[in-house]
């Protein structure tokens, strides 16, 4: 892929103005997400000598359990905007670039994967048929995307109003990244949009669980006060009340629920173009 400078690349709803604070992000987002994203690839059946395309590849925990353990005699090419965090390995390449603008590395592949970076592309719906197509005959495409229509609830918290809070801040979150480009609820669409893709075997999963403070998971929350915090502050809420949100996410008093995360597979028809197979059916097969 093309090396292009960051200002020509897609806007990204979290940028890069709080290292630290992504850091943490990328961190809780591993734990509270890896294991699931492992268990959805494993039941695929993927050949030990495949090719899979990482976009988004974050800090790296998925495109390095590819290659070491899901094709270890194949390869694993790792894309994104920032690969400060990536590490190359024997069978693993690292490559700079935005998946919106930079011509696709080499195909085709037996999986893409992209997790929780679609739902900020303004091309999302017209990015699927480009993977889709992208993929061998049998090949994969997985996607995971916060549906964040509505805001996690607040389980319990040390005082009526620490839960107030921490339920305002999360709705005003959501607002800020909304006006970002972050489709809220992209999530609940991806099925259907693979489907339109031409793609078969579409299967999605829904998960969530409580987070309680002090938690990794909290964690997110707390890194998305940091990098959103500019924005926070211009919609109303305060320094303080950021700085209170952020002692609650370490407060083992406090529980709130995580963004649930959508896990979305299909699978590329053997032996027949997907643009040829979607005009013959009239849409999509199941």
């Amino acid at each position: 892929m093309t090396d292009q400078t960051t200002d020509q690349m897609t806007a990204y709803a979290f940028g890069d103005s709080a290292p630290a604070a992504a850091a943490t992000q990328l961190a809780a987002i591993e734990h509270y997400l890896d294991n699931l994203t492992m268990r959805r690839i494993r039941e695929l059946d993927l050949p030990p000598g495949g090719l899979c395309w990482e976009i988004g590849a974050g800090a790296g925990s998925i495109a390095a359990q590819l290659a070491s353990e899901v094709v270890p005699q194949g390869r694993v090419v790792a894309t994104d905007r920032d690969t400060r965090r990536l590490t190359p390995a024997r069978n693993l390449d690292i490559y700079r670039g935005d998946v919106t603008v930079d011509t696709p590395p080499a195909g085709p592949f037996d999986l893409i994967h992209a997790r929780l970076v679609t739902q900020h592309l303004a091309s999302r719906r017209a990015l699927l048929p480009a993977l889709a197509d992208a993929l061998t005959p049998g090949g994969w495409l997985l996607l995971g995307e916060f549906d964040c229509r509505v805001p996690p609830r607040v389980i319990s918290a040390p005082t009526e109003a620490d839960g107030e809070l921490v339920d305002r801040f999360l709705r005003t979150l959501l607002g800020v990244l909304t006006a970002k480009g972050v489709d809220m609820a992209w999530a609940t669409q991806v099925h259907q949009a693979m489907a339109d893709a031409g793609l078969t075997r579409v299967h999605s999963v829904t998960y969530a669980e409580s987070w309680t403070g002090g938690d990794a998971g909290c964690q997110l929350y707390e890194a998305n006060s940091i990098q959103q915090a500019d924005g926070l502050l211009r919609a109303g809420l305060t320094p303080a009340e950021l700085k209170r949100v952020r002692e609650l996410t370490h407060d083992p008093a406090f529980t709130v629920m995580s963004y649930p995360f959508v896990s979305i597979r299909g699978r590329r028809a053997a032996g027949l173009h997907l643009v040829e197979q979607a005009t013959e059916t009239g849409g999509a097969k199941r």
